[in-house]
């Protein structure tokens, strides 16, 4: 009889393990399902809507990857007022990377440039001024005299020089794109689109990086006149560094902004907003939600080996494919491991490889969404393999 206690009290303790092992089961269910959850909700990483932006046309677009974070009526063709010096100055900067004029160059002042109506950097008819310094009357006081006497100084004269702002707006691939002066003063002919105001935009920055660092300086003083940049987010926003603002009646208040934080640059445009102030708030907003919710990334290095690529019928067997251009990508905040890489190379290629040319390509998937697709090329050159080498090749292509 002494043993049924003790069996007793066996029962019982197994009991009391069992609903602490039941709980304890339970217990990690709940922490595992919770924890799926939590990550099925990071890994969807839900981006709310664009700020609500009170404008004729905007865009907001990553520097490095091209790809746009928001934007409405992107393509519409608009007054750009005086963000067309935007590509007056780039047209200078080509002529100056060219050789074709120097920084120290000294411009005759026209009568046309020092009658010029509007924004002015107050240069005197008959004086000499370098083109330094028109160009900074240009970017930092918007300068429609400024404007003028570098037009004529580069093309002989403005309407010229408007022709040869199109061909480099021709190049950079901004179709929707007419200049007819160098000001951005109204006329019915002259126009842009927001989208290819942010094509310039990223232009400007890629292809003259020392000129574009001029866009920051807040203020320029010529002729005893002092005036302040007008692009006042230099002034809120540490991480701005240009670009240029705009305004006539007819076109609205309009602004080009580029920032950058954490080795991520962003571009924002807004054309026709109703003010100084609505353009400001309205820019900073856009900046703010693309910076908080997405990331760029690397993926790619220009010039780098992905693969390694039969070839034959040629001097050699294999030849290196990769990239013209560092590759990038603008996704969700924590979605960097979810993407996926897919290469697809051309099949059954003979000789000759010219270096350069594209074989490939290579994408970049969010799930079921691309978000990015580059061609590959070859690295190096495979000349044409010698008669043994061809007729190997030619047994060995008819087997496979």
């Amino acid at each position: 009889m002494k043993l049924l206690p003790y069996l007793v009290t066996l029962v019982f303790q197994d009991c009391i393990w069992s609903w602490n092992r039941g709980v304890t089961i339970m217990k990690q269910f709940l922490v595992i399902f919770f924890l799926t959850i939590g990550s099925l909700v990071h890994a969807a990483s839900i981006v709310p809507k664009p700020p609500s932006v009170n404008a004729s046309a905007w865009i907001l677009k990553d520097f490095d990857s091209g790809r746009v974070l928001a934007e409405y009526d992107s393509e519409v063709r608009l007054e750009p007022a005086s963000l067309t010096k935007m590509m007056t100055a780039y047209v200078v900067f080509g002529e100056l990377s060219e050789g074709s004029i120097g920084l120290e160059d000294e411009v005759v002042v026209s009568k046309k440039a020092w009658q010029m109506p509007g924004s002015r950097m107050f240069i005197e008819v008959g004086k000499k001024v370098s083109v330094a310094d028109l160009l900074k009357g240009v970017i930092i006081q918007s300068g429609n005299d400024a404007s003028v006497a570098l037009a004529e100084y580069v093309a002989g004269d403005e309407q010229t020089f408007a022709a040869l702002m199109n061909q480099y707006a021709q190049k950079l691939g901004m179709a929707g794109t007419n200049y007819t002066n160098s000001t951005g003063l109204p006329e019915e002919s002259h126009y842009t689109t927001a989208n290819d105001l942010s094509l310039l935009a990223r232009a400007l920055i890629r292809d003259f990086p020392a000129f574009y660092k001029w866009h920051a300086i807040k203020s320029f003083e010529f002729n005893e006149i002092s005036q302040k940049n007008r692009n006042g987010l230099l002034w809120r926003d540490d991480s701005v560094d240009g670009i240029k603002t705009g305004h006539t009646s007819s076109a609205g208040y309009c602004l080009v902004v580029s920032a950058l934080r954490n080795n991520m640059r962003l571009i924002s445009v807004v054309l026709g907003s109703k003010s100084v102030k609505a353009r400001n708030q309205d820019t900073q907003a856009l900046l703010n939600f693309g910076f908080r919710f997405y990331d760029t990334y690397k993926i790619y290095d220009a010039g780098k080996t992905l693969k390694t690529v039969r070839v034959w019928k040629g001097s050699k067997n294999i030849f290196p494919i990769g990239l013209k251009e560092d590759m990038y990508i603008t996704i969700p905040k924590g979605q960097y491991n979810n993407v996926e890489a897919t290469l697809d190379i051309r099949e059954m290629i003979e000789a000759p490889v010219t270096s350069g040319e594209t074989y490939g390509s290579v994408q970049l998937k969010l799930g079921e969404r691309e978000v990015a697709s580059n061609p590959v090329v070859a690295l190096e050159s495979v000349d044409i393999g010698g008669v043994w080498a061809r007729t190997l090749d030619s047994i060995g292509l008819w087997f496979k």
